[in-house]
């Protein structure tokens, strides 16, 4: 059988979210499933890194789809008919866009709804896009995958679609994130914060990730710790020079942009605590990064990372800095705490396996399967 699958955000050395995502689960269905074809649909030249197996055929199709306008074009014209061309039974698109114009049955992966509950925190053209046609995308699809509890229940009641429709499948972690020995975070700190101990934060720098009320609260942190830094490491979504930061803290901050995993392991694993205090989360990879290199987390205590976090962290109110700062200052003060989050993260890694993942992804894609053939 021929599987087409949404592959436009497999960008070399541009993997975030919906990259890493499609990345990790792609790359395992195609090596477990050698029975079935697999086209995978890129918007521009591509990388031969993902060119994953034997049974991996790679179409580019124009023009690049990164405005509104683009999204209507290469999934509703362009799309349609490269997916007629090559005879596809079944696609799969990781990100949640669709082609309504396909009569091809379609299983989609919606991580989750903020752009319907902040709309403001995109663009106006883009969230009009995102509110106009993903309620469409979600009840044409045969099967919809997400990846937490929460994020199917917001489907299921914002969208009105029968939770029977609807499979959680937990994402994970890459497996280069590993706890790691005293001497690499020592060095590690050398390379980047001159040897000072580090909160991390992990993540686009998006209104949504709350790196502003994180910066405030930090600030407030720093009056009793000038020695401790803030790392912040993920791509310039929200730039920052649309962040409010006084000079006496952007002196203890540091923003890397996008790193490669094997640097931010290292970077991860060394860290005092991961801080991700996003107000709105579908799944939230950093988390299991975190737990894999068995380091404390401080998290948000709203929408699905109490769920996925579980005892593994402490949780904070995102929109009260005096309380994000005051649980940094609980976990950099009490070391009894640091060992006792740190092995809550270890044991609580072990719900999250990429391979597993997969695997419950090619069972869902095997079931619309069944009903094409028969």
């Amino acid at each position: 059988m021929r599987i087409g699958i949404n592959a436009r955000n497999l960008l070399a050395k541009k993997l975030e979210g919906f990259g890493q995502y499609t990345l990790e689960i792609t790359k395992r269905i195609c090596e477990q499933n050698p029975q079935h074809e697999f086209i995978l649909f890129f918007d521009r030249p591509y990388d031969p890194q993902f060119i994953f197996s034997d049974n991996v055929k790679p179409v580019v199709i124009s023009p690049p789809t990164r405005h509104p306008i683009l999204y209507i074009i290469w999934f509703e014209w362009r799309l349609k008919n490269a997916l007629k061309k090559e005879k596809i039974d079944v696609f799969w698109s990781p990100d949640g866009f669709s082609c309504l114009s396909s009569l091809i049955p379609h299983i989609i992966t919606i991580h989750d709804l903020n752009f319907e509950h902040n709309p403001k925190d995109l663009p106006w053209i883009v969230s009009r896009y995102f509110r106009f046609f993903f309620p469409k995308f979600a009840r044409k699809a045969k099967k919809i995958i997400t990846v937490s509890e929460y994020s199917k229940e917001d489907i299921c009641t914002t969208y009105g679609i029968k939770k029977e429709k609807v499979e959680v499948i937990y994402n994970a972690a890459n497996t280069a994130f590993r706890q790691l020995t005293e001497q690499e975070k020592s060095d590690t700190k050398n390379d980047f914060t001159s040897g000072n101990d580090f909160f991390i934060f992990v993540g686009s720098l998006h209104p949504r990730k709350n790196i502003q009320n994180l910066i405030f609260a930090f600030e407030l942190f720093c009056v009793s710790n000038k020695a401790i830094k803030l790392v912040i490491v993920g791509s310039d979504m929200w730039k920052e020079s649309n962040l409010v930061i006084s000079d006496e803290v952007r002196k203890q901050l540091i923003f890397t942009g996008h790193i490669e995993n094997l640097q931010l392991t290292k970077l991860m694993g060394s860290a005092l605590a991961l801080t991700y205090i996003p107000y709105f989360e579908g799944f939230g990879i950093p988390l299991v990064e975190a737990m894999n290199c068995g380091i404390p987390i401080i998290a948000a205590n709203t929408t699905c990372l109490p769920e996925i976090a579980q005892d593994a962290a402490i949780y904070c109110n995102p929109f009260d800095v005096n309380d994000i700062a005051e649980k940094m200052l609980l976990v950099q003060s009490n070391s009894k705490l640091q060992e006792d989050l740190a092995n809550k993260s270890i044991e609580r890694s072990k719900h999250f396996d990429w391979e597993l993942a997969a695997k419950k992804v090619g069972l869902e894609i095997k079931k619309i399967l069944e009903t094409v053939t028969n």
